[in-house]
């Protein structure tokens, strides 16, 4: 608190570590839920482990034209899987990585990202609460028509423990990082210092590369009279500098290994090399990028001014399809839509990730966004509605239930009647609940008693309710061994 009582406005650094939170929630969220599975016993497993073992292999196999192959990711993820449960059968292990991958890319929800509410305090004082959109895996469609898996910022983030970090000072702190490790002889805390430096790497190879989409899409939206040349001599100032230190520090990496009387420390100093290795030819090949980057924005300028008008006219789909669809009722709006759908897909699927991230594409106008995220509105949310059903009648509704033997419905609304006269609604409501009701679930429950109710085809005569006497009873919910039998028994006895 400031003099006065003030709030003191927080700095972007308090942004930036709650952003940082808010990019690990769906990792531990993996292991929150991964107790709902009935496909397998998820206990034996760390589902964040996996999580950050996926993005990992996902950002290795990055590079400017191609992603990852999901099938080839989980094929690598396969190995780590196993060792947590090794007595799984291989199919269980490989099922597990498709689930971990596929909530990374968070499939099923309409834009496949993720959201997370925080708050910051503004200049006047004010506390606003904010909303932070990000994505951890991206299906991308590459030149060749496949669709492959990209990490995004937040997730290589995630793997370097930072969020909205500068690229090259980040760098530049991992390097230094790196050779003051190998001078002291840490060569496993090295090896971690190096990995993180190549998962900068690949993240300022990204930033080049979606300039480049962009400009490819239209050369209008990317400003290459300031921002792309100042972008373009800094990652050739960085390079420049990397491969110097990243050479030098190769060379007493080589030094130590060659050194080495251990069988443990030659091992480190040799996957060390690799590794080291590995982030020179990723310089290499940004610095092929960053030379063909001009010659790029001068030919896609070329092709854009030069390219002349359609030949056909376009369809607007905002305003030829998606207006007048709006207007109409489902059954006469899906005619036309399925005609468009349908003349535009071709004759093969196109290489997109789903239809309904097309249409949110297209619905979606373009908006800049702040670098804090959008405040949240607060709702004006009606007061809840009060329970019809009490504690009491509830009670009393158990009291007519439980242990009863076999006995038709119309009985148990006389005898509810003579309890209460609104408690007959809710006998009803519990009665048809217990229609079907599955032994396995309560089973799992760990319910001691199950409602059973089952239908002869006799009428109900009641003067509040109409359908089916039905016949109920209730029964005792025994082990899995035991409960087969008597399951079938209670059917017997209410046949």
């Amino acid at each position: 608190m400031a003099d006065g009582g003030a709030v003191r406005p927080v700095d972007e650094g308090v942004s930036r570590r709650l952003k940082a939170l808010a990019c690990t929630a769906p990792l531990h969220d993996l292991d929150a839920r991964k107790s709902r599975l009935d496909w397998l016993d998820a206990s034996r497993y760390q589902m964040a482990e996996i999580a950050l073992q996926a993005i990992d292999q996902v950002t290795l196999a990055m590079d400017f034209d191609h992603g990852a192959d999901q099938a080839q990711v989980v094929r690598r993820l396969r190995p780590f899987v196993a060792a947590q449960a090794p007595a799984a059968p291989p199919g269980e292990h490989e099922r597990v990585g498709h689930w971990v991958i596929e909530n990374l890319i968070n499939v099923g929800s309409l834009d496949r990202g993720f959201q997370a509410d925080y708050g910051s305090v503004d200049a006047e004082g004010r506390y606003v609460r904010r909303r932070f959109d990000f994505k951890l895996l991206v299906e991308v469609a590459a030149p060749d028509g496949e669709v492959y898996l990209r990490s995004s910022d937040e997730a290589i983030n995630v793997l370097v423990g930072a969020l909205d970090t500068d690229v090259e000072s980040a760098q530049v702190a991992a390097e230094v990082k790196l050779e003051n490790l190998i001078s002291r002889g840490r060569l496993g805390d090295a090896r971690l210092a190096a990995e993180q430096a190549r998962y900068r790497t690949v993240q300022y190879a990204e930033a080049l590369r979606q300039k480049l989409d962009a400009t490819r899409r239209d050369v209008r939206t990317v400003d290459w009279l300031t921002a792309v040349p100042a972008l373009l001599d800094e990652a050739l100032t960085h390079i420049e500098s990397r491969y110097r230190a990243e050479t030098a520090i190769l060379a007493n990496i080589a030094d130590a290994r060659d050194e080495a009387t251990e069988p443990g420390r030659r091992r480190q100093a040799a996957e060390l090399v690799d590794v080291v290795n590995d982030c020179i030819q990723r310089h290499t090949q940004l610095q092929a990028r960053l030379q063909e980057a001009g010659a790029t924005f001068r030919a896609e300028q070329d092709r854009q001014q030069f390219s002349g008008r359609p030949q056909r006219g376009a369809i607007d789909v905002f305003g030829q399809l998606l207006r007048p669809c709006l207007a109409l009722d489902t059954v006469t709006a899906t005619g036309p839509a399925s005609a468009f759908f349908s003349a535009g897909a071709g004759v093969r699927v196109p290489s997109v990730p789903s239809l309904t991230g097309l249409v949110e594409t297209l619905l979606t106008p373009p908006v800049e966004r702040d670098p804090l995220g959008q405040p949240v509105v607060e709702p004006d949310l009606e007061p809840a509605a009060a329970e019809r059903f009490g504690e009491r009648a509830w009670s009393r509704a158990a009291a007519v239930l439980d242990e009863v033997p076999v006995r038709r419905l119309s009985e148990l609304l006389a005898q509810a009647r003579d309890v209460d006269p609104d408690l007959p609604a809710l006998v009803v409501l519990r009665v048809v609940h217990g229609v079907g009701s599955a032994i396995g679930t309560a089973r799992n429950h760990g319910d001691p008693r199950v409602l059973l109710a089952l239908d002869d085809g006799t009428v109900l005569r009641d003067p509040e309710f109409g359908g089916s006497d039905l016949l109920v009873a209730t029964a005792d919910v025994l082990p899995e061994a035991e409960g087969i039998e008597q399951e079938s028994d209670v059917q017997e006895e209410v046949a």
